[in-house]
């Protein structure tokens, strides 16, 4: 699908393969925060996440996807897709690019396009949203650059380490 394939990175469907990345990805506790996770996932748990990730976004009212580097396929991160409602033309998302050697290199940036391309195009949806506390200033400079908008704030949204923090909440809305 050239819709999700970009000129350094291409978006993918999660495959069996990708169990270690995932058990990786997902007990590593310095993004619980932004993940909503408190305790760590089993390899059986995601085994079973992966055996269901075949399912239409319209029965999950969830999507993830695999952010791979185009000259080596390799899997990088991920961004997702969630709170999908059809109703309202509306769904979330969240991005994670894995390991410090893989930021800012433009790799979530050309993600988050691709992703925003999909959703416009194939979904036909009417905007995408996505919260980012007040102090992850790499998320915020991302959004922002791909031309989100602040809408607003929630306050002491975020409960992490005892601290309450601030979420952002915006919205790139298809005109």
């Amino acid at each position: 699908m050239k819709t999700l394939k970009g000129n350094t990175v291409y978006l993918r469907a999660l495959e069996p393969t990708d169990l270690d990345f995932l058990y990786q990805l997902e007990n590593n506790e310095e993004i619980w925060e932004v993940s909503n996770t408190t305790s760590p996932f089993s390899r059986f748990v995601l085994k079973q996440y992966l055996e269901n990730s075949h399912k239409d976004i319209y029965e999950a009212k969830q999507l993830r996807l695999v952010i791979c580097v185009s000259e080596n396929d390799k899997a990088i991160g991920c961004i997702d897709l969630f709170d999908f409602e059809p109703k309202h033309k509306r769904i979330g998302v969240g991005i994670l690019i894995a390991s410090e050697e893989n930021k800012n290199k433009g790799y979530a940036s050309e993600a988050l396009i691709l992703l925003s391309n999909y959703v416009f195009k194939y979904l036909e949806l009417h905007q995408i949203y996505a919260g980012i506390t007040e102090d992850n200033t790499a998320s915020i400079k991302l959004f922002e650059k791909e031309n989100f908008i602040k809408t607003g704030v929630k306050k002491d949204w975020i409960s992490s380490m005892g601290i309450f923090k601030n979420e952002l909440q915006y919205q790139l809305i298809n005109e």
